[in-house]
């Protein structure tokens, strides 16, 4: 029997939702034991094998960064070996907090990919247990340039291409979009037309405040993007962005999500811009646009009609259901679910710690 599987990441913890397929009504469990007091900035669902495995990325305040996994939908985790991941010697930096778990593409079992801060992109073969630096992307000659945003300098973003398992896009705050065609053993930044507008030359190279990128496997050469002011498109893999802030009552965000079975349908959360960075209008809005963001709609069906608090980079996702799911929390520890692509909510969970990440799945 299918159920639905929520794994919401706090500055506190973790938590696990769940329901049935339905998603309707939600049973809330946690904090999980093995993860109380860790800051768990990342999270992750793979369901490419014989059962899911979740993941999750804690900081311990004691004992650093390490990357978990379940293979029970979260009855279970299991401790990772002793250096699974982290910098070799000659890379004169030690890690800091992993920001980013993405599975890999459908073709490539075993492959799991793990952003971090310092801007590091690592890959895993044996299912996530295990991580190797992607050494193409270390020893870039920008990552000397690339600095640090608000939140610190880190590898938020990784998007493998779905069927080219040499191609993949990764963003960086700040540094830009970057991406490899050979594997990571070299990148190249991805920005033309990306503003910059804190910089003297406002269409740099490299350098820019990506905060999300996000793209649909049925359309892999489309992508989105959002960043420090301003929303993006390109039609062609990353070679050309353009805007499409049109219609937004503000460019400045933090997540930007795709509808799983709809290429054109893109949902962004958009904030005031760098002063008080609270919701446009002190309202909590999803706008979706099911144009590929030629035309904006804001969605307000359930939820709240005053909001101060914004949504995190990472604090919004979509499940694989049809009809689609999309999930969003907040930094004042409320969750709200859609099982209708956006159209109603329900809160699932409120006074949480700040909400961090969050990943969904109908699984069974």
């Amino acid at each position: 029997m299918s159920e639905a599987v929520l794994l919401i990441g706090t500055k506190k913890g973790l938590w696990i939702g769940r329901s049935d397929a339905a998603r309707r009504q939600w049973r809330l469990d946690g904090p999980v034991p093995e993860f109380e007091m860790q800051g768990v900035y990342a999270v992750g669902i793979d369901t490419r094998g014989d059962r899911p495995r979740l993941f999750v990325g804690g900081t311990s305040e004691h004992w650093g960064p390490a990357v978990f996994h379940s293979d029970d939908l979260g009855a279970t985790w299991a401790e990772p070996p002793e250096g699974s991941i982290g910098f070799p010697a000659d890379a004169e930096a030690s890690l800091e907090r992993v920001w980013q778990i993405q599975p890999g593409p459908s073709g490539q079992p075993g492959v799991v990919y793990a952003g971090s801060q310092p801007s590091a992109l690592w890959k895993s073969t044996d299912g996530g247990v295990t991580f190797e630096l992607v050494r193409g992307l270390w020893d870039h000659p920008h990552r000397t340039e690339w600095d640090a945003g608000f939140g610190g300098q880190a590898v938020h973003t990784v998007l493998p291409h779905p069927t080219d398992p040499d191609r993949v896009s990764v963003a960086m705050s700040t540094g830009g979009v970057y991406q490899t065609t050979d594997g990571g053993t070299s990148w190249s930044p991805a920005n033309q037309g990306i503003q910059a507008k804190f910089f003297p030359d406002p269409y740099p190279e490299f350098g820019q405040c990506v905060h999300k990128l996000a793209g649909h496997p049925d359309v892999p050469e489309r992508m989105f993007a959002q960043n420090h002011h301003g929303v993006y498109r390109s039609d062609d893999g990353g070679a050309i962005w353009k805007s499409i802030a049109d219609g937004l009552p503000s460019d400045f965000g933090f997540p930007i999500v795709v509808h799983p079975h709809e290429p054109e349908t893109v949902y962004v959360f958009p904030l005031v811009a760098d002063g008080n960075r609270i919701p446009t209008g002190a309202k909590c809005r999803v706008y979706r646009s099911r144009d590929a963001g030629s035309t904006w709609e804001p969605l307000s069906a359930g939820l709240p009609d005053v909001s101060y608090v914004p949504v995190l980079r990472d604090a919004m996702t979509t499940d694989t259901a049809d009809p689609a799911g999309v999930y969003v929390g907040t930094r004042d520890g409320c969750v709200y679910a859609s099982a209708d692509a956006g159209d109603s909510w329900v809160e699932v969970a409120s006074h949480l710690p700040d909400v961090l990440t969050v990943r969904a799945a109908v699984v069974g």
